[in-house]
């Protein structure tokens, strides 16, 4: 169920440990919001001089106030804050907010002094958010303890930035967006962000939690919290850069960014992954709609050729589909339009809104009718008629070509109201970009809950949020196994042992370290062989590879070639695999700090770096996974022949995808697991070579 935050959202009364007059302390704003609500339930103030703030009297402690506090907002100069959040405790406090910074941001010591307070603070069974945190909100419960106010709503808003909070607000006001909660994330030293989101889960109010983060914490349970949310997860964060495989010692590590992995998990999950402030207020503008599909077919309607063209391209750029309206549906359009209309898709009134604003509506009604059409995004001039500023949402007079209030525009209104009546009939997902997107007729669209936009990319972006993306929804989280006995020999033929234990098919190979045992070694098998020199990363790059040596003599000169130039303590003799019409995949667990281990497919191979076709998702991967994420690829036709080729066997290759990453999975030991390649043929799987590097 989660851990018990009532206390933190709806206490039974509030205390604000350093409220103070100085405009220039946040004890003073948060005393301010802390006060607009005094009838709701008892608010204390305290400020350590006594006397009057704010109007009201203030205690110079907690004692003095003479009665328990369910939560105490401490905001005082950091070396009084452990007194304050121990008479905060003495006093029954179930929850603390700590607004003051200095700790575990400040180095090791400041992560010392933070890890004792939460240490007090969790054994008294009480709940802390921060420090250094900027303070909550919840207008469900009439609790105001930030420093600024935020429209109500049903948007659950969790954030390690104040001003980018701020900057949410003002972008939603627009699309009639607000929040039923508001939590400045601090550094999370109790109260995580995986807390928050299973709470905000439960909160019947919340209708979608919007999330930016820098420090996830532990990210996978995150991921497992937002999977079982229920309700939408929007998630913006920085960081998500390339640096942090620099280091990395494979293929998989140096592919394996921040980013892949962040990525990875909100796909599991069902996240929705943005990367900036407008983009999270697009989407929750989107998701506000309440209307999703499954199909991907967008129609396109507009008033002007050039709108149209750049809204399909911009549609197709989001992952949707503008396909050619059939025969029959064109004919029903051209019942309502004029001869000069185009009726393909784009669908273009072609300039008869001008005389007939009805004509928006009965447009937008028969495309929201037809089974071919899975989405509507209409796009131009509509909201001009009815205009009163200079379009864009800026300001300025002039209006729309009809100007406000004239024949035109009612008939724009008419049409507004008129759209809202077919979308009520006929719930699909209808997004609207508008040159005037704060005209009249437009909020009329946003009142009934349709966006509306004054970019194109918006539109588009909005559409594609309101399109399921997986069939049956995404794959959610799977639990990471039983850790298993640690992993003791990690070279090369230990490796194969563990893999080949778990199902994972390796071609016969026997390691030597001379001239007698590789000779031994072919007596064992037939060839063709090949040769590798063992303890060499990279072993292509660096010619420590042989292949197709036909015969003992052919061996025996390639082993004596390879020991002269490498000196490589052992070498691995295999049996030559059959090539033919098979494909090279590389399979790769990479196990991230806050994430865990993260799985990577894709194209392998000598090429795997160059090609860079791969896709991730978070370990284990079960097999049904396994073969979307194949199939997914930028070069999966090569998968299903090409050219005369057969297809070669997914099914068998995401079962062997599924085995390498469990067991990746259960050996936390195990940094960085390797599969490259992994051949596809179309009568099964071979794993042709396989690296392990241990943490």
């Amino acid at each position: 169920m989660g851990r018990d935050l009532t206390a933190l959202f709806d206490p039974k009364s509030v205390a604000v440990v350093g409220a103070s007059n100085d405009p220039a302390k946040y004890g003073h704003a948060v005393a301010a919001q802390a006060l607009r609500a005094p009838d709701r339930r008892p608010v204390h103030l305290v400020n350590r001089r006594g006397g009057t703030v704010l109007g009201r009297a203030a205690a110079t402690s907690l004692a003095e106030i003479g009665e328990p506090v369910d939560l105490v907002v401490v905001s005082v100069p950091g070396p009084g804050f452990e007194a304050a959040v121990d008479d905060a405790l003495a006093c029954g406090a179930r929850a603390i907010v700590g607004i003051t910074a200095g700790f575990a941001e400040t180095g090791p010591a400041g992560l010392a002094r933070q890890r004792a307070i939460a240490d007090r603070v969790r054994a008294a069974g009480a709940v802390l958010v921060g420090p250094n945190c900027l303070g909550i909100a919840d207008n469900t419960t009439q609790l105001y303890l930030a420093s600024d106010s935020f429209a109500p709503g049903d948007i659950a808003l969790l954030s390690q930035s104040g001003n980018l909070a701020l900057e949410l607000q003002l972008r939603c006001a627009p699309h009639g967006l607000g929040f039923s909660r508001f939590v400045s994330l601090g550094n999370q030293a109790d109260v995580t962000l995986v807390d928050l989101v299973e709470d905000c889960a439960r909160h019947a109010p919340t209708r979608a939690i919007a999330v930016y983060a820098e420090d996830f914490g532990d990210g996978r349970a995150f991921a497992r919290a937002a999977a079982a949310a229920g309700k939408p997860v929007v998630l913006l964060t920085a960081g998500r850069g390339t640096a942090s495989a620099r280091s990395a010692q494979s293929h998989t590590g140096a592919l394996t960014t921040s980013s892949d992995v962040v990525a990875a998990a909100c796909r599991d999950a069902g996240v929705e992954l943005v990367a900036t402030p407008r983009e999270m207020t697009v989407v929750l503008a989107a998701l506000n709609a309440g209307v999703h599909t499954s199909g991907r077919r967008t129609a396109v309607f507009t008033d002007g050729g050039g709108h149209g063209a750049i809204a399909a391209d911009a549609a197709e750029a989001a992952g949707l589909e503008v396909p050619e309206l059939h025969a029959a549906v064109q004919e029903k359009l051209r019942d309502v339009l004029w001869e000069q209309s185009a009726v393909g898709n784009p669908v273009d009134l072609a300039g008869m809104g001008e005389q007939n604003p009805a004509s928006y509506a009965d447009t937008v009604g028969g495309l929201l009718a037809t089974d071919e059409v899975d989405a509507v995004l209409m796009t131009g001039y509509f909201g001009g008629y009815a205009a009163s500023d200079g379009g864009l949402g800026g300001g300025g007079a002039g209006g729309g070509l009809g100007g406000g209030g004239s024949v035109l525009a009612e008939g724009e209104l008419r049409a507004a109201r008129a759209i809202v009546t077919h979308r009520r009939a006929m719930p699909k997902p209808l997004v609207v970009q508008s040159m005037y997107p704060r005209s009249t007729s437009c909020q009329v669209l946003v009142d009934a809950g349709i966006p509306v936009f004054s970019c194109t990319e918006d539109a588009a972006r909005a559409l594609a949020a309101m399109t399921v993306r997986e069939a049956g929804g995404p794959p959610g989280v799977a639990p990471l196994p039983p850790a298993a006995a640690p992993l003791r020999d990690a070279g090369y033929h230990g490796v194969r042992a563990l893999l080949s234990a778990a199902g994972v098919p390796f071609p016969s190979a026997r390691e030597v370290t001379d001239e007698a045992g590789l000779l031994a070694a072919a007596e064992e098998f037939d060839g063709p062989y090949v040769l590798k020199a063992l303890h060499v990363l990279h072993k292509s790059d660096a010619g420590g590879v042989a292949l197709r040596l036909a015969d003992r003599h052919a061996l025996t000169a390639a082993y004596r070639d390879m020991h002269a130039r490498l000196g490589a303590p052992s070498y691995s003799v295999e049996a030559m695999a059959d090539l033919t019409d098979g494909v090279e995949l590389i399979v790769g667990v990479n196990r991230d700090p806050q994430f865990g281990p993260v799985a990577m497919v894709g194209l392998g191979g000598v090429l795997t770096e160059t090609l860079h076709d791969v896709a991730f998702s978070l370990a284990p991967v079960p097999a049904r996974r396994a073969a979307h994420l194949l199939r997914g690829l930028r070069t999966a036709a090569l998968l299903g022949g090409v050219r005369g080729r057969p297809a070669v066997d997914v099914a068998a290759a995401a079962a062997v995808v599924e085995r390498i990453t469990a067991v990746a999975a259960a050996h936390p030991e195990i940094a960085e697991l390797e599969v490259n390649p992994l051949l596809v043929r179309p009568d099964g799987v071979l794993a042709l070579d396989a690296r392990a590097v241990l943490a």
